[in-house]
């Protein structure tokens, strides 16, 4: 027991120590102008799925997976925030059926998301045809 835990100290300090140096090489690399910018994280919004889960976060139709609210120049369907689902007259369901087919279908997932995000519930006359492209869509990556 005490050979792993000085074992993982061990490891720690040569994390530290990699990193540190590793730092210092790329400030002074910046410095000399060898390079532009510190290297930085690519977010997962500006990556393709990375493969790790069963579903792609990005063709998640869960408010949960972001906080970030995209709007899909759909802006006029925030006067719908609020409205229960079956709330909606036949006009209003063409509204939201003309912004859904006027996008790509890797974007479904995200409107989405995003109309969750902005407490506007999707009409249950389209929640089919929702269901059936994003699941099409899985489908077709498998």
């Amino acid at each position: 027991m005490t050979y792993l835990i000085i074992a993982l100290i061990a490891l720690g300090l040569v994390a530290f120590a990699a990193g540190f140096f590793r730092e210092k090489k790329l400030k002074r690399q910046l410095m000399k102008g060898e390079i532009t910018d510190l290297p930085s994280i690519k977010q997962v919004e500006d990556m393709e799925c990375c493969g790790q889960h069963e579903t792609c976060e990005k063709e998640s139709l869960l408010a949960a997976i972001s906080k970030q609210i995209e709007y899909y120049n759909d802006e006029e369907l925030d006067r719908f925030r609020g409205r229960e689902s079956d709330a909606y007259s036949s006009d209003e369901v063409e509204e939201f059926r003309e912004v859904l087919y006027t996008m790509r279908e890797d974007e479904v997932a995200g409107w989405v998301r995003s109309l969750q995000l902005r407490a506007v519930e999707l009409p249950d006359d389209l929640k089919d045809e929702v269901f059936m492209i994003v699941g099409e869509r899985r489908t077709a990556r498998t």
